[in-house]
């Protein structure tokens, strides 16, 4: 019987694939730090949570546009010098964010510039580290590298936030900035160490013909298709995060830290996922393995909505205890999408020809970023209809309906082999 410890192969066998983990480790909570700090810097010099809520658009409308043509870049260059350029554009953004704290520039526009940018660079970094991976490591490694990739994003949202408050508190936005550089700075080194990785097979030249063909291969391949359709179900239908404030205040009570509190869950729920991965680096059927992971979310959604619901029904001004079941909910949550992102992102992986990776995991990163987006806007929606318990509860119910429906439509992708990868 296997370990249901996470498959650490990948970096005993692998010193590039083990440099650039750590390096990730480091900058995803270096991200985290200044994407939490800019939130309280803009809240500190505006006083206004829709100047807050900005950032947000700010940020995912230049990395809808470099995550679709930055794969294609990917695809037509040496993707260790497209990721080391992408940094470089990353490293920088950071820089200028910390000098203009340490300056006390005190300008919310000059903020929003830098973390477009910021975003910018994140859209053709994300894909050209991604398709990176697949040329580091065995193909039977591919689902134990995602998973241990999980523990860092899992780390990364649950500690990065936490010290960020911490930190702006204690030693200011400047030092703050300074630490994501820092780590940034680990991250550039690793990826300096990597050997060359100039694309495989049919280079076409970057542009908007190549993003073109990378959606009409998509079309083509049911199987890598699924991947982001059902993605997108959970997302969409079943994110509650721009709901967490009011139940915080209305429902479970506890205001602010509660909300922080069960938006941590998820995060933490990611780090277990990954951490004990180890059965999910042995399925075969990963396809099967992904319906029952992101059905998985829709029932701990659906359960965090009832929990909602019970909490709504309690006397008033005592129902902070209902957080703990909330928290567990959010927790499982996470936990499958971990197992939902690591398999996705292996089909993704192994199925795709390498000419194609970029441009495929450009519109993974679209879909991963603007998912929840849109799951933000039918959540708040749904909510304004609804109330917030029945809004997650419907949604949840959504969410394992297209599940289910999609199985019966595509009944190949339950039969992916993970021995015999086919798009």
């Amino acid at each position: 019987m296997g370990s249901l410890l996470a498959d650490v192969t990948p970096l005993r066998e692998s010193l590039d694939f083990r440099r650039m983990w750590t390096g990730q480790l480091l900058s995803i909570l270096g991200s985290q730090l200044t994407l939490t700090a800019v939130s309280l810097q803009v809240y500190d010099l505006t006083r206004s949570s829709f100047d807050v809520g900005v950032l947000g658009l700010v940020a995912l409308v230049p990395l809808i546009a470099a995550g679709l043509y930055g794969g294609s870049i990917v695809d037509a260059h040496d993707r260790r010098i497209v990721a080391i350029a992408s940094s470089a554009l990353l490293w920088g953004t950071s820089a200028l964010i910390a000098l203009q704290a340490w300056l006390h520039v005190g300008s919310v526009a000059l903020i929003y510039v830098l973390v477009a940018l910021q975003a910018l660079g994140s859209g053709i970094n994300m894909p050209a580290r991604s398709s990176i991976i697949a040329r580091l490591i065995r193909p039977e490694l591919l689902v134990a590298a995602n998973s241990l990739n999980m523990i860092t994003f899992g780390l990364g949202g649950a500690i990065g936030p936490l010290l960020a408050g911490a930190l702006v508190a204690s030693v200011g936005y400047g030092w703050t900035y300074t630490l994501d550089v820092l780590s940034f700075t680990v991250a550039m080194w690793a990826l300096f160490r990597l050997p060359s990785l100039p694309p495989e097979g049919e280079v076409r030249r970057a542009g908007l013909r190549s993003v073109a063909e990378g959606f009409q291969y998509l079309g083509t391949r049911p199987n890598i298709r699924m991947t982001f359709v059902i993605d997108l179900c959970a997302m969409v239908f079943a994110m509650p995060r721009s709901l967490l404030p009011a139940v915080a205040a209305v429902s479970i009570g506890g205001g602010a830290p509660t909300a922080g509190a069960l938006l941590g869950g998820i995060a933490a729920g990611t780090f277990l996922g990954g951490l004990f991965s180890g059965p999910v680096g042995r399925l075969r059927w990963q396809g099967r393995g992904v319906q029952l992971a992101v059905a998985g979310w829709g029932a701990s959604i659906l359960a965090f909505g009832l929990v909602i619901l019970g909490a709504g029904r309690s006397s008033p001004g005592g129902p902070t205890w209902w957080l703990v079941p909330a928290l567990l909910c959010m927790v499982a949550a996470g936990a499958a999408d971990s197992v939902s992102a690591s398999l996705r992102s292996t089909i993704l992986q192994a199925a795709t020809p390498d000419s194609m990776r970029g441009r495929l995991q450009g519109v993974f990163t679209v879909v991963v970023a603007g998912g929840p987006r849109l799951g933000d806007v039918f959540a708040g929606g749904m909510a304004s209809w609804l109330g917030e318990g029945l809004a997650v509860v419907v949604g949840a119910l959504v969410c394992i309906a297209l599940v289910a429906g999609l199985r019966l439509a595509q009944p190949r992708f339950a039969h992916y082999d993970a021995l015999d990868p086919t798009p």
